[in-house]
């Protein structure tokens, strides 16, 4: 227990920290949710907790109403998610997930920049057992309720780590039990702050500072690319206090 959480915390706010990638990111999210399972909230439960979550981020309400209308407009292009896998400096494993309206213009970016850093794009799916896919929940606290018996009866559910962090608790489970999970949550009155799905690494490869120096700087390239959703990597994080 707790390996999941502590990857999770040292990289959050590396992700969080730029509030227009925020709302890039969920924007695309909200579109691709609503595409797959219709522009209303109460019918479409991952709709559902990407707009509560883009509350939480004081994403203004006409952002979340243009990204729902752009996934049934005809004249906007359809997202696509795409994964990309593959090594960087020093043998780290990447994993770099995209929604992108151009995939050629994604992959190539992306092959450029693992080939710029010394690294290399790898088949899709080569990676796949080195992470862990978790759903990962973040939940306002109740008062009144036992932390060790809310993690008990969510085992049930899919649940398989419970941790609480400041002002908030976040789960994480497997990766097909979101759906289980969030209606748990919404059955017994949990505010969701987000859900969101997660690739934490089975193990961790130690670097040097000089390496760290270098495989930042590839990692802060797909961070920056308007087509990147989320990068995952089994590099060992810095060993640090600091929330922000």
């Amino acid at each position: 227990m707790g390996r999941a959480f502590e990857y999770r915390k040292a990289r959050k706010m590396k992700r969080w920290g730029n509030m227009a990638r925020v709302f890039t990111k969920l924007g695309k999210e909200i579109t691709i949710a609503a595409k797959a399972g219709g522009p209303d909230p109460d019918t479409n439960p991952r709709l559902r907790v990407l707009i509560q979550q883009s509350k939480k981020e004081n994403m203004p309400k006409e952002n979340v109403e243009r990204a729902i209308k752009k996934a049934t407009s005809k004249e906007e292009s359809d997202y696509k998610e795409m994964v990309y896998e593959g090594y960087g400096p020093y043998g780290i494993a990447i994993v770099v997930e995209t929604a992108t309206d151009n995939t050629t213009r994604t992959v190539a970016n992306v092959r450029s920049y693992f080939n710029k850093f010394g690294g290399s794009l790898g088949t899709s799916g080569s990676l796949e057992f080195l992470f862990d896919r978790k759903s990962v929940f973040h939940i306002a606290k109740k008062e009144g309720i036992s932390l060790e018996d809310l993690e008990l009866e969510l085992i049930d559910f899919g649940v398989d780590e419970l941790v609480e962090d400041e002002n908030e608790l976040v789960l994480y489970g497997d990766f097909s039990s979101y759906s289980a999970i969030q209606k748990y949550l919404e059955e017994n009155g949990f505010e969701i702050y987000s859900a969101e799905f997660e690739r934490i690494p089975n193990d961790v490869k130690e670097v040097t500072e000089e390496q760290r120096v270098q495989l930042e700087k590839l990692l802060e390239k797909f961070e920056d690319d308007e087509d990147v959703q989320n990068v995952f990597h089994n590099m060992k994080e810095e060993d640090s206090d600091e929330e922000a």
